[in-house]
């Protein structure tokens, strides 16, 4: 396959942001379809591509019509949350190697009917999770593989962005998360901390998530943001939000190990997503941009004193020149440019590299549907006050002997 000709489903940010990251890699791949339900979205991309490539791509408003294109080999669903699933599940159908956006499961059985179509078709499928391809989270990868924080015990995560503005903004912006807020009270957004954890913790390969719990505070600060007037929907000012301001969530594990989880997206907040690997011999901590190893340091010091920081804090780029991947070693100021600070980048190249090879693609179907189905489980313990729930084993056992496969080699 000389380029990997692709063809884009859902022209909102996230899409229109990818396209760029797509444009680059020219060398690689030829966008050949564009598909928006929005008239404008669509012909804006279209023009995009036709100016990159100096011919018009083919355009569609249903999505269907994109999958019937034979002359598509791949295509990337940038839809909304409550479609990915469903247009993945067709796109297999379809023969189309299928790229999908992250984002929550709405049900257990759409995680399920996920699976059995890969397992009928065998149609390649990888989850486009870029914090996989993140810089520290690489680090931290390859640190741990070298046994450097010793046995690992327990990982957190968290996806912490303010959104309150971008959430009630969804009917000005033709933007999906402000129904989900409306309507569901869980952890929705699960992936960008729980799929590096889950690739060190070698999840559905050796190792697999067994139940979770999860509780969520109340929801105080869309409603209080609604009445402010940073709120760009004034329609919205006296609505009812179901979803709760922190949702925490702790995952058991077969291996013995612990996740926690935190979503909080509705409070006043910096981006985090507080990214921590816990080990016997020392502790990843991404927020600090702190690498601390038994016997490297002394881990009686208290966090605030002034030597503590000094010789510490920001501390993680001194294991880069042994740890880090060469991918983030050669990237380019311009590559970094091109989406979520050169991980959207980094991650692409090595989605059409790997096709271009035949290799199986590194974030496959049994780690979409574990992580996506923690959406559903969270939304079920949540309603009974923090109840356990069983985590279904989509790999129906083959985790037991599944080899280990991080998104890179190291």
């Amino acid at each position: 396959m000389e380029k990997v000709r692709i063809g884009i489903v859902g022209l909102g940010q996230r899409g229109n942001g990818l396209l760029t990251t797509i444009l680059s890699l020219e060398e690689l791949a030829y966008v050949a379809a564009v598909c928006d339900v929005y008239a404008d979205r669509r012909e804006a991309a279209a023009e995009r591509v036709e100016k990159q490539y100096g011919k018009r791509p083919a355009v569609y408003e249903d999505y269907t019509d994109l999958l019937a294109d034979s002359s598509l080999d791949a295509v990337l669903i940038t839809a909304g949350w409550e479609e990915h699933i469903k247009i993945a599940i067709e796109s297999m159908r379809a023969g189309k190697i299928t790229a999908m956006e992250v984002g929550g499961a709405y049900n257990i059985e759409e995680c399920w009917e996920l699976v059995r179509t890969y397992e009928r078709t065998k149609t390649p499928i990888m989850m486009m999770e870029n914090c996989c391809y993140d810089r520290f989270e690489l680090l931290a990868t390859a640190m741990a593989r070298a046994g450097k924080f010793g046995e690992i015990v327990h990982c957190h995560g968290a996806y912490s962005h303010d959104l309150r503005d971008e959430i009630l903004g969804g009917n000005v912006n033709r933007h999906y998360r402000l129904n989900n807020y409306m309507r569901r009270n869980c952890e929705n957004y699960p992936t960008h901390e729980l799929g590096p954890i889950a690739k060190i913790l070698n999840i559905n390969r050796g190792n697999r998530m067994l139940s979770l719990v999860s509780v969520a505070s109340k929801g105080a600060g869309l409603k209080e943001f609604a009445k402010s007037d940073k709120n760009p929907d004034k329609s919205l000012v006296n609505a009812e939000f179901a979803q709760g301001d922190i949702v925490e969530t702790i995952i058991k594990c077969a291996g013995g190990e612990t996740i926690s989880l935190k979503l909080d997206t509705t409070l006043p907040k910096y981006y985090s997503r507080e990214f921590t690997v816990r080990g016997t011999k020392g502790l990843a901590n991404q927020e600090l941009n702190m690498v601390l190893l038994e016997g490297e340091q002394d881990f009686h010091e208290a966090f605030d004193t002034p030597v503590f920081v000094k010789k510490h804090l920001d501390n993680a780029k001194e294991y880069e020149k042994e740890f880090l991947h060469p991918i983030w070693k050669n990237i380019t100021p311009e590559e970094m440019e091109l989406g979520h600070g050169g991980m959207d980048y980094l991650m692409f190249r090595e989605f059409f590299r790997t096709i271009g090879r035949g290799d199986p693609l590194p974030i496959d179907v049994y780690d979409a549907a574990a992580w996506m189905s923690i959406s559903a489980l969270t939304e079920c313990s949540v309603a009974r006050g923090g109840a356990p729930v069983d985590i279904p084993d989509f790999t129906d056992g083959a985790w037991v002997k599944r080899k280990p496969k991080d998104v890179l080699e190291f």
